[in-house]
C-alpha cells in the first residue's frame, strides 16, 4: 500500500524550500532570516518523515547578522549536489525598508551534509533568491532576481518594477567568481514580483521556476522554458502551476517558492512553501511552512499538478511505501550536554558565548543579560519554532534581579514588535516580581504593554515556574513558586505572533517560537540559570 504526504512536509516556520536528491535520500534547505546558526536542513529518505540533519552556516566568516533588522539575513537558500560536494547558495540581507535591499550572495561548498562547510565565496548583491545551476555540459550557471531601487516600486507600470526580472551568469568555481556576460532572461507574467529562480533541465528543454505575486496570499509557482539557457522564454499554459490566489478556502494559503525534484524511479515532485492561516483570520503564526505537491509531465511537455489544476492539496501519494512517525509527544529538553538541543536557535550573534553557557553551571543553560528584547544586535534569547496551533510550554529557572533593567523568563516572540514576555524582575517597592511585558504588533514603534494591572511578588529568592498555553489566538500564562501552578488573570491574542499582524503579509517572513530570554540594561550581564525547557504539543 502506498504512504501518504501530509502538508506541511515542515511545520512552522520553514519557507523558501530548495530540494535535492542524491542517491536515495532527499534533503530541503530552508530560510531562517535572522535566525543563527543560518540554513535549515532537512533530510528523508520517503518524502514523508523528514528530520532536521544541518545548520551549514555557523561561524562568523560565513555570516555575521548583528545589526541585521527583522526579517533580514538569509533568505531563500539553494542547495544543490554536484562534482561530489553539496552545494549552498544564500543570500545575507542587511536592510529591508526603503528603495534599497543591500543583498549580498554567498556559495560554501561540503562534501557532506554534516560539513565541514567551506569560508563563503562572494557572488554579488544586485539582487537576492540566488541559485546554482549546474549543466549537464559541466558548466555552472548562477541566477538571482534583480532589485531596482530607482523604479517606482509597486504599484508602477509595468507592475512591480522594483522586481526586475531573472539574471543568469556564468560561475567560475575555480576562478571563484562570475564569468561572462550578465543576461536578463525572464521578466516574469503579469501578475509580478518575479522572484526565486530555479533552472531545471528535461528533453532540452530549460525548466525555469519562479515565484510572483509576493509571499503574500497572492503567491505562486510561475513556470517557463526555453531551448537555450539564456531564453527566450515561454510561459506555462497556466503560468502558475501551483498557487492558491484564487482558492480563500484552501488549507494551504500563500503557496508558491519551490522546487523540482524527481525520484529514483522517475516520478515528479514539486516543492512550494504555504501557510495555515487561524480560521477566519488571516494571520498564520506558524509562519512559512513547507510543503510538497506530486506532479506528472503532460505530453504537452509541461509540468501539471498530478489530482489537477492548480490548488495544493494537504494529502499527496508518496512515491512509495513509508511507516508514517508517531505523532509528536511532549519533548522535555535539559541542559546537561555541550550543545543546544537540536531545535533550538538565537538570533544574529556569531558569538553565542556572550549570551548563553551550558558549562558555567553543568545542567543549566545560562542565559547572560545583555540588550532588550528586541534588539537587533546582541540578544540573549534561545528558543525553538512553534510548529503546533495548541501548545503547552514550561521552563523553570533562577534569576535574582536586583533593579528593574534586569528581566528574564519565557517569551512568545516573532520580531521586536510582536512578542509577549513573562518575565521576572525587580520592583523598589515589592522586590522580585513576575511581570508581563507585550509588543502588541506595534509597528514601527515597537512600544510596550503591560497587561498586568500589577506585578506579582516572589518569594525573594528560588526557582521559578513559567508556563504559556497557547490555542490557537488564546495565549494564558502560568508561574509556581511551589507544586502548584496558578493561572495569571489575563488572556492575551496569540494571533498578534504571526506574519501578518502589525506590518502585514508582505513585511514579515519569519514565524512565531517559544523559548527562553534575559536582558539587563544595566549593562551587568545578569545571568538567568534554566533548568528545562518543555513544548507539548496538544494539537496541530
Amino acid at each position: 500500500m502506498m504512504a501518504t504526504i501530509i502538508n506541511p512536509i515542515l511545520p512552522g516556520f520553514n519557507p523558501d524550500p530548495s530540494i535535492c536528491r542524491v542517491g536515495a535520500d532527499y534533503y530541503i534547505a530552508t530560510s531562517t532570516f535572522e535566525w543563527y546558526p543560518g540554513v535549515q536542513i532537512h533530510h528523508s529518505t520517503d518524502l514523508v518523515n523528514w528530520t532536521l540533519v544541518a545548520r551549514p552556516l555557523t561561524r562568523a566568516s560565513q555570516l555575521d547578522m548583528r545589526g541585521n533588522p527583522d526579517s533580514c539575513g538569509i533568505w531563500a537558500p539553494c542547495l544543490s549536489h554536484a562534482d561530489g560536494l553539496f552545494w549552498l547558495v544564500y543570500t545575507d540581507v542587511k536592510r529591508l525598508d526603503g528603495n534599497f535591499k543591500d543583498a549580498h550572495n554567498y556559495i560554501v561548498t561540503a562534501p557532506s551534509i554534516e560539513g565541514p562547510w567551506s569560508d563563503p565565496s562572494y557572488v554579488n548583491s544586485s539582487g537576492f533568491d540566488p541559485s546554482l545551476f549546474h549543466d549537464d555540459d559541466g558548466r555552472k550557471w548562477f541566477v538571482n532576481m534583480v532589485w531596482n531601487h530607482v523604479s517606482t516600486g509597486i504599484g508602477g507600470q509595468p507592475k512591480h518594477p522594483s522586481f526586475d526580472g531573472i539574471l543568469l551568469q556564468e560561475w567560475d568555481h575555480a576562478a571563484g567568481k562570475l564569468i561572462g556576460p550578465v543576461r536578463n532572461i525572464f521578466p516574469g507574467s503579469a501578475h509580478g514580483l518575479v522572484e526565486a529562480p530555479h533552472l531545471y533541465k528535461r528533453d532540452g528543454w530549460y525548466y525555469l521556476t519562479t515565484a510572483e505575486g509576493g509571499t503574500g496570499y497572492d503567491h505562486a509557482v510561475t513556470m517557463a522554458r526555453a531551448r537555450r539557457i539564456e531564453g527566450p522564454y515561454e510561459l506555462h499554459p497556466l503560468i502558475h502551476p501551483i498557487t492558491s490566489k484564487d482558492a480563500p478556502g484552501a488549507v494551504l494559503q500563500r503557496s508558491g517558492h519551490g522546487q523540482i525534484v524527481e525520484t529514483p524511479d522517475g516520478q515528479t515532485y514539486h516543492t512550494h512553501l504555504c501557510s495555515r492561516p487561524l480560521p477566519g483570520t488571516k494571520r498564520s503564526p506558524l509562519g512559512r511552512e513547507t510543503a510538497i505537491q506530486k506532479c506528472v509531465w503532460s505530453e504537452d511537455g509541461w509540468l501539471y499538478l498530478a489530482h489537477g489544476g492548480q490548488v495544493p492539496n494537504v494529502e499527496v501519494p508518496a512515491p512509495g511505501e513509508a511507516a508514517r512517525l508517531p505523532a509528536a509527544a511532549p519533548i522535555r529538553r535539559g541542559f546537561e550536554g555541550e550543545t543546544l538541543p537540536p531545535e533550538f536557535q538565537w538570533l544574529r550573534t556569531p558569538q553565542p558565548e556572550r549570551i548563553f553557557s551550558l558549562s558555567e553551571q553543568p545542567g543549566r543553560l545560562t542565559l547572560f543579560g545583555r540588550e532588550s528584547i528586541g534588539s537587533w544586535f546582541e540578544q540573549a534569547l534561545v528558543a525553538r519554532r512553534q510548529e503546533h496551533f495548541a501548545f503547552r510550554a514550561e521552563t523553570t529557572l533562577d534569576f535574582s534581579p536586583g533593579t528593574y533593567q534586569q528581566a528574564a523568563g519565557i517569551v512568545h516572540y516573532y520580531n521586536r514588535h510582536k512578542f509577549h514576555f513573562l518575565a521576572v524582575t525587580h520592583d523598589a517597592e515589592l522586590g522580585r516580581v513576575l511581570t508581563v511585558m507585550s509588543c502588541p504588533a506595534d509597528w514601527p514603534d515597537g512600544r510596550l504593554a503591560f497587561p498586568l494591572a500589577l506585578p506579582i511578588p516572589l518569594p525573594p529568592a528560588g526557582p521559578v515556574g513559567l508556563a504559556m498555553e497557547i490555542d490557537g489566538a488564546s495565549e494564558k500564562l502560568f508561574y509556581r513558586t511551589g507544586q502548584e501552578w496558578q493561572a495569571l488573570e489575563l488572556e492575551l491574542d496569540a494571533s498578534l505572533i504571526s506574519d501578518e499582524a502589525g506590518r502585514g503579509e508582505h513585511g514579515s517572513f519569519t514565524g512565531a517560537f517559544v523559548g527562553m530570554a534575559a536582558f539587563d540594561t544595566s549593562g551587568q550581564a545578569a545571568r538567568a540559570r534554566f533548568h528545562h525547557f518543555t513544548y507539548a504539543p496538544a494539537r496541530t
